[in-house]
């Protein structure tokens, strides 16, 4: 099969599909962000009032966390789809259903309205959330990955990957301004809810933005390929490429669990255990984030002159250090280390993040591409995001020490370096590989990983 010719339709389009890539992931994650930041700080209050303060956060943790269940859900539903229908309408999908259950969110009656239906509520959105952002992600870095030439792709398909910091400066910025503005009790009774509420007008800018991209290029050329026999892309992934899927998952673990334990945890301990006011907790966050925005495409275009493998190690490696410095930083209770703290370990996860997409499209083939990403991305938040703001909750509530939580991230970051270390350099791959017979007859591409890269 040939390349997909890179004419100058697709490249004049490539800044456009940055563009609809990065702030359709920049609204997603403020919407996922906003949630978390949200149970860090009132959703203990409201919902579950009837606490102590530390197990309210708990549970508010606890619903937090459910919605990471859904997100392999949404890999495998919307990485069914995507590799059969194209990349573009299902991220439309994913924005309108992540929009639409933030903004309910913000309608929801609390705990002293409606008794225990409004946590069982609040969690039935945190679901539907969880269920968008799975397929979100796959998509929005696949779509600028396989638009873009193979020399630059590093740092391309990084800036969807910005996003994240984005959406959670976005979403931190919000709240900082309505606890700045407004006194402990209006911003429990009402503030809170403005931030939810204000998911509907960017979802309304964001759609407007991403209907008007192109669909990939590779993905028209593998569909006019595609044989009519072919199995259903999860059984592709799962006979051709399930190592590839492993090394993802592992490649995940350190860069999720540092940074929802050094941007989502850490509200939680440096008001409740440092004794930082909430103003100050969001700041924090909220400066560290507008850094790492500015050092993930830095990141990619490293990853581009290096090798996505030495990038990622270096973050991981890092970030496992760096686990043990964190908390005596934030436990000073100077404002200046809480942002120095976070800052360092999100320069780290910036280091695993920015070359995560281009790395993780170069690991499987295009007919599989959405839901081989997707599931390894997505899989492994179940074991590693989901569970982390809990976990850390727990063990500063048993011991009284930060020091189990360091030692959580070491171990995480210790699992990441192992699977790194057993990929293989995919540095300049070409993503439009050529096909060869499978075992059952069909036709798989090449997985990336399979060779060396020549560079």
């Amino acid at each position: 099969m040939e390349a997909p010719a890179r004419g100058s339709a697709a490249s004049s389009s490539l800044p456009r599909v940055v563009a609809a890539s990065l702030i359709g992931t920049t609204i997603e994650w403020y919407d996922y962000f906003l949630y978390g930041t949200a149970a860090a700080l009132v959703f203990g209050k409201l919902f579950f009032p009837n606490t102590d303060p530390l197990t309210g956060t708990l549970l508010s943790f606890l619903t937090y966390a459910i919605g990471f269940a859904a997100r392999p859900i949404g890999a495998l539903v919307f990485g069914h789809f995507g590799d059969r229908i194209g990349r573009k309408k299902l991220l439309v999908v994913s924005l309108l259903l992540m929009g639409g259950s933030t903004t309910a969110i913000g309608l929801l009656p609390t705990y002293d309205s409606v008794g225990v239906a409004a946590p069982v509520l609040l969690t039935a959105l945190r679901l539907v959330q969880g269920f968008a952002l799975g397929g979100e992600w796959g998509g929005a870095v696949l779509l600028v990955s396989e638009h873009g030439d193979q020399r630059r792709r590093g740092f391309w398909a990084s800036w969807p990957q910005g996003g994240a910091p984005a959406g959670n400066l976005l979403a931190a910025g919000v709240l900082s301004l309505m606890t700045a503005v407004q006194s402990e009790s209006a911003f429990l009774a009402w503030g809170w809810r403005v931030p939810f509420l204000l998911s509907a007008v960017l979802v309304g800018v964001g759609m407007w933005i991403r209907l008007a991209v192109e669909e990939s290029p590779l993905f028209r050329q593998a569909v006019a390929n595609r044989p009519e026999t072919e199995r259903a892309p999860l059984v592709g992934v799962l006979r051709h490429h399930w190592r590839e899927v492993l090394v993802a998952m592992g490649a995940r673990m350190a860069e999720n669990i540092s940074y929802y334990v050094m941007t989502t945890f850490v509200l939680t301990y440096a008001v409740t255990h440092a004794h930082f006011d909430k103003q100050s907790a969001l700041n924090a966050v909220l400066i560290a984030s507008a850094i790492q925005f500015a050092l993930i495409p830095l990141f990619g275009a490293l990853s581009d002159r290096v090798g996505r493998k030495p990038v990622y190690l270096v973050g991981a490696a890092g970030v496992g250090v760096w686990a043990f410095v964190f908390f005596g930083m934030v436990d000073t209770r100077s404002f200046g280390a809480l942002v120095a703290a976070v800052s360092v370990g999100l320069v780290f996860h910036s280091a695993m993040y920015a070359p995560q997409a281009a790395f993780f499209s170069e690991l499987f083939a295009t007919r599989l591409r959405y839901s081989g990403a997707s599931i390894g991305a997505q899989f492994a938040s179940v074991a590693a995001g989901a569970p982390a703001p809990l976990i850390a909750t727990a063990l500063l509530k048993d011991y009284g020490s930060a020091t189990p939580i360091s030692v959580y991230v070491a171990v995480a970051a210790a699992l990441t370096v192992l699977a790194v270390l057993c990929a293989r350099e995919t540095r300049g791959q070409d993503l439009a590989e050529v096909e060869k017979p499978a075992a059952d007859g069909a036709t798989v591409e090449r997985p990336a990983v399979a060779r060396e890269s020549s560079r």
